[in-house]
């Protein structure tokens, strides 16, 4: 691990996510300097360097590895560069904290896994979610059995058809990794099956129309049976016609239920039905951004040595999951796992 109090970081790509998340987060934790930054668009990589005060800017991943005094990077790239992106830095000798997913197929993600074992260095997956106080007190309720066995699961994820035209070009291609599952679904599966400790699937149905004929799935609803008599239902789209976008998470359980957007926790008792909701610290800061920071704090943790992170294995199930969805709606069929 780095023996330093001070993490140098690099980010790859000056997209959205680094200039409106990543970038101002980390200039306000201490212990940490971003030193220097790359995206293939040059000229953005040099305006959000001088706008952060980073010292360097490249036009490549290549040319920023070869910065000597980095210890970690931050992968803010398309899908598809996700794999090589990772294998890259970790032939480097650096840490890193990728965004979801880590790859666009099983296989991908595999190889990537051997590659982080054999490099011995950190690998992360950006999963905010886990890192919502919320979601960690839900997932306590589950795992504590509070409320029973659960034995279904629903999330939803509606983005605003207004943003559509905001959606990234590559994200309108299958080749790069595009489409709303991959978007947007991959978030609510892994979230589903955290929470109940990534049971193995074993069968699902997929649904994955293109109305808006991009080439690639703008909805996607996912029907899937889990180890142990779990099911499990996803809906995602970026074609919801309303002024907001729509979140919600059920979690249904024998002797009880939770929910996120609102938050709630009730279960049963002899007495009848009782709200047990936590009650949460008010933060200063919206739950999103909140769970980001809590996130990237940790990854520096974990990059110092100070506690220890598994590589994420899990991301090979969940590839898993999303190579069957796309062989369930080119086939028209249920597919075992």
């Amino acid at each position: 691990m780095v023996n330093t109090d001070n993490v140098e970081v690099g980010i790859v790509g000056c997209s959205g996510i680094a200039q409106i998340v990543h970038l101002p987060i980390l200039a306000e934790l201490d212990g940490v300097t971003v030193t220097a930054v790359c995206d293939a668009d040059i000229a953005k990589a040099r305006t959000v360097a001088k706008r952060f005060q980073v010292g360097s800017a490249y036009s490549s991943i290549e040319k920023l590895l070869g910065n000597p005094n980095l210890n970690a990077v931050l992968l803010c790239t398309p899908n598809h560069l996700h794999a090589r992106h990772t294998e890259l830095a970790l032939e480097a000798g650096l840490h890193v904290l990728c965004d979801r997913p880590l790859g666009t197929s099983r296989e991908q993600v595999a190889q990537t896994l051997r590659s982080a074992r054999q490099a011995g260095r950190t690998l992360m997956i950006e999963n905010s979610h886990r890192f919502r106080p919320d979601a960690w007190a839900l997932r306590r309720a589950v795992s504590s059995g509070e409320l029973g066995d659960i034995f279904h699961m629903h999330a939803s994820w509606q983005r605003r058809r207004a943003r559509r035209a905001r959606v990234s070009e590559w994200r309108r291609s299958r080749e790069y990794g595009g489409g709303a599952l991959m978007d947007l679904g991959v978030t609510n599966l892994d979230f589903c099956l955290w929470l109940v400790g990534y049971p193995a699937p074993e069968r699902l149905t997929a649904y994955l129309p293109d109305h808006g004929g991009d080439g690639v799935e703008d909805t996607a609803v996912v029907l899937m049976m889990l180890e142990g008599d779990v099911t499990c239902s996803i809906e995602v789209t970026w074609d919801l016609a309303a002024v907001e976008d729509r979140h919600s998470f059920v979690a249904l359980g024998a002797a009880g239920f939770g929910s996120l957007y609102p938050f709630v926790i009730q279960r049963v008792t002899p007495g009848g039905v009782v709200d047990v909701t936590p009650r949460l610290a008010p933060g200063a800061e919206n739950i999103y951004r909140a769970s980001y920071r809590r996130e990237l704090d940790y990854f520096l943790g974990v990059v110092r040595g100070d506690r220890e992170e598994p590589l994420p294995e899990e991301q090979e199930v969940l590839l898993g999951i999303v190579d069957a969805c796309y062989r369930s709606a080119e086939e028209g069929r249920e597919i075992v796992l």
